[in-house]
């Protein structure tokens, strides 16, 4: 079921998320929404927030651009590990027509459960590693226009 993209300023975009306590059909029900949603949408990421959901989930596909790299669906994903600085350009389905260069960590060492409520953990670089970075920043609060530095940020 696709689901409506929040757009910034609602507030609703810069609260925390909360923890997932099961992963149950529920869970994975939405899932499905985001991943079709961020489909329709034409993105490569998206937090429950996103769909006004505060629940600590994260669909990523970036197999358009990284073929060999499966999409991803994470609940409560947390960074335990980040190495190197990398800046790119980054955009946001719920902050549509805006782009920044923000600098990341260059690789992620993320922790998490999957659909299936199954620990994981994935150790990603590239694109992927952006793409995790800006969803689990998601789940926090923060958006990507939170992470431009001062000079070249658009006004919020």
């Amino acid at each position: 079921m696709l689901r409506q993209i929040l757009i910034y300023p609602d507030p609703f975009l810069l609260r925390k998320a909360a923890p997932v306590a099961r992963v149950d059909d529920r869970i994975r029900e939405l899932v499905r929404d985001m991943f079709e949603t961020m489909y329709a949408a034409s993105g490569i990421g998206l937090a429950a927030p996103q769909v006004g959901v505060g629940k600590r989930v994260i669909v990523v596909d970036v197999s358009a651009v990284e073929k060999e790299i499966a999409p991803v669906a994470l609940v409560n994903p947390e960074i335990v590990e980040r190495k190197g600085q990398v800046e790119g350009t980054e955009g946001c389905l719920s902050i549509p027509g805006v782009e920044g260069i923000v600098p990341r960590a260059e690789s992620v060492l993320v922790r998490a459960l999957d659909p299936l409520g199954q620990p994981v953990q994935i150790r990603a670089e590239g694109l992927l590693s952006r793409a995790l970075q800006h969803e689990i920043d998601h789940l926090d609060g923060i958006l990507f226009i939170d992470r431009i530095p001062a000079a070249a940020a658009p006004a919020r």
